[in-house]
């Protein structure tokens, strides 16, 4: 069951990079905004191709979910950024710097050597309310002080970063009330999931988190949202997967390799981020510039 629920984590992270990367391609050729930029990009065959690779990631994520435990399927989600930067290159007709091959194996490397020695496991689908109010409290607490902290005339990577926390944490939320509506899903039809009240929970803090995406990637750099929001929602998932669910992970010497995997990870992110921010502004902005001559 670990092992699907990983094949089926990393799925999601392809096919969600692959979506991203393919929106991000049709919405760079248009020059209109708003509801017109939409009634624009639902006609173009890359838009489509994008929108097929984000259902398709939301279904592998619930199957991950079923079968494993949060502990191990969110941070798993980290691999979106190594395979959207594969993907973008080529789409966006550049080459993959450098710098970009060394965060790929950065990421990768230092997720194998968390997640074998953290070992995730003890997945439960369910908890208790007693459980769930003071997750969700706390959640939706720091989401709102993230948001309040991030007013306007801060700067703008402090304001991108701490709106990108909030997204992290109403992500790693909709993970955590997905699962729980899944396993409902899976163990009792169709019915009970529509009876269960984390299933509407999940739509409205994944829609809450998909504008507070949206405001982190306007308010700055691509370079300080993607770092909070990618170790965001790795972090808090693992807080809720233990906290919620009772899943556990090794302690003791096994902290040792843990913290290194971790630290591997969080300087991968960090290059990525600059190389994701390479490939898919300048781009952009040298059509903009030919276009003018």
């Amino acid at each position: 069951m670990i092992e699907l629920a990983a094949a089926f984590a990393v799925a999601g992270a392809a096919s969600n990079a692959v979506g991203t990367a393919f929106q991000r391609k049709a919405a760079s050729a248009s020059s209109r905004g708003g509801l017109r930029l939409l009634a624009e990009l639902v006609r173009q065959p890359f838009w489509v191709i994008g929108m097929c690779g984000v259902i398709s990631s939301a279904l592998f994520q619930s199957l991950a979910l079923v079968n494993g435990p949060l502990s191990l399927v969110q941070p798993l989600f980290i691999l979106e950024l190594p395979f959207a930067l594969l993907v973008a290159a080529p789409l966006m007709h550049r080459r993959l710097p450098s710098s970009g091959w060394w965060g790929v194996g950065g990421c990768v490397a230092g997720l194998a050597v968390l997640l074998i020695a953290a070992a995730p496991h003890g997945a439960g689908h369910q908890a208790p309310l007693t459980r769930w109010i003071p997750a969700m409290c706390l959640c939706v607490g720091a989401m709102a002080a993230a948001v309040l902290m991030s007013g306007r005339g801060r700067p703008p990577a402090r304001r991108a970063a701490l709106l990108a926390a909030a997204a992290a944490t109403g992500n790693a939320l909709t993970a955590a009330l997905l699962k729980s509506a899944s396993g409902t899903f899976a163990d009792h039809g169709f019915t009970a999931f529509l009876q269960s009240w984390q299933t509407y929970a999940f739509a409205l803090t994944g829609a809450a988190g998909l504008i507070l995406l949206e405001n982190a990637l306007q308010a700055g750099p691509l370079a300080a949202a993607q770092p909070a929001m990618t170790i965001g929602d790795a972090v808090v998932s693992l807080t809720l997967g233990i906290t919620l669910f009772e899943e556990r992970i090794r302690t003791g010497w096994w902290l040792v390799p843990e913290a290194a995997g971790a630290l591997l990870i969080v300087v991968g992110v960090l290059v990525l981020s600059r190389a994701v921010q390479h490939i898919t502004v300048v781009p952009v902005r040298a059509e903009q510039e030919h276009m003018a001559t």
